[in-house]
């Protein structure tokens, strides 16, 4: 197993420095797009609701993720409750807008992703991560110093701040952001931000001069580099042939892409008649023909539980 890169970060002194500019990001908070301003050190909160401590909703080994992370035991998944973005639409709206989780202290998270990595799972990682990123590196040291040995993935909606991202070069082995939506109409009404596409690219872009194009080991696990996630939506409000023309032409063919297929209506998305309606297998099928011939070569083909509708 190759070692992963935050323990010669740490070995050379560098992880603690990059603790420290982490902690000053939260004095006036612009972690992620939002630019809140609030100082979380002192216990404000902004749109996340997060002060100086991250919360946990759950933690596991997740068979349920991309298979280049599963592999045969798992991928040691740790939620983190509340988010940056807050879609209406969210599967998990309990944790991201109710707050279902719990308060953890460094010392609890480090210990999680020690427990995760004695069960064997072949990597941590951190689901909704943009707005505690602090908290995670903080929790790092620790978890080293006990014996973790394991890639570390960033597992976002993709609304992240490039500045935010050049303090983890070095840390993560593995980004899995999303792209949710190319129309910023669309992620203006239904996650009220209005620039999602213009801070998803350059974050995707980060992410990949970082890690590059995702390698994986003897076993077909994943050691290092990027996977992007893309939801689709019914009436394609999410617009997936543009998404996949920037991967392809922008990023790189090579980038791998989960097309996934399990939107279905959640939260409030009652409040919009257009989100109503599950997603059709034929909407799936084109949405797959649209990554491929914008020359995406890497599609994600494991079968998963779906709600869809023929």
């Amino acid at each position: 197993m190759s070692q992963p890169s935050y323990l010669r970060l740490y070995e050379s002194g560098l992880l603690e420095e990059r603790i420290q500019k982490a902690r000053e990001l939260m004095l006036d908070c612009r972690l992620c797009p939002r630019q809140c301003g609030v100082d979380r050190t002192a216990g404000e909160t902004g749109v996340c609701q997060t002060g100086t401590r991250a919360w946990v909703s759950s933690f596991n080994a997740h068979f349920g993720e991309e298979e280049p992370l599963v592999g045969s035991r798992g991928s040691g998944t740790i939620f983190f409750t509340h988010c940056n973005l807050l879609c209406l639409f969210c599967q998990n709206y309990d944790i991201s807008h109710k707050g279902h989780g719990q308060k953890v202290e460094p010392e609890v998270l480090a210990g999680l992703m020690i427990e995760l990595a004695r069960a064997g799972c072949h990597n941590i990682n951190f689901v909704t991560p943009t707005h505690v990123v602090p908290q995670i590196l903080e929790a790092l040291p620790m978890a080293i110093r006990a014996g973790l040995d394991r890639p570390l993935v960033y597992n976002s909606s993709g609304y992240d701040s490039v500045e935010t991202l050049r303090l983890l070069d070095g840390i993560f082995d593995i980004y899995m952001p999303d792209f949710k939506f190319w129309d910023n109409e669309a992620a203006r009404k239904y996650c009220g931000v209005s620039d999602y596409r213009e801070r998803a690219c350059e974050a995707i872009l980060e992410m990949h001069r970082q890690v590059g194009d995702l390698d994986l080991d003897e076993d077909a696990v994943a050691t290092r580099g990027l996977l992007v996630r893309h939801l689709v939506m019914p009436g394609d409000l999410a617009k997936t042939r543009e998404i996949c023309r920037f991967l392809a032409d922008e990023v790189s063919t090579r980038t791998y892409i989960n097309i996934m297929g399990q939107y279905h209506p959640c939260g409030r998305a009652d409040e919009f008649q257009e989100l109503t309606e599950p997603l059709t297998r034929s909407e799936l099928r084109r949405a797959k023909k649209m990554a491929r011939d914008a020359g995406l070569e890497r599609l994600d083909q494991r079968r998963r539980l779906s709600f869809m509708i023929v």
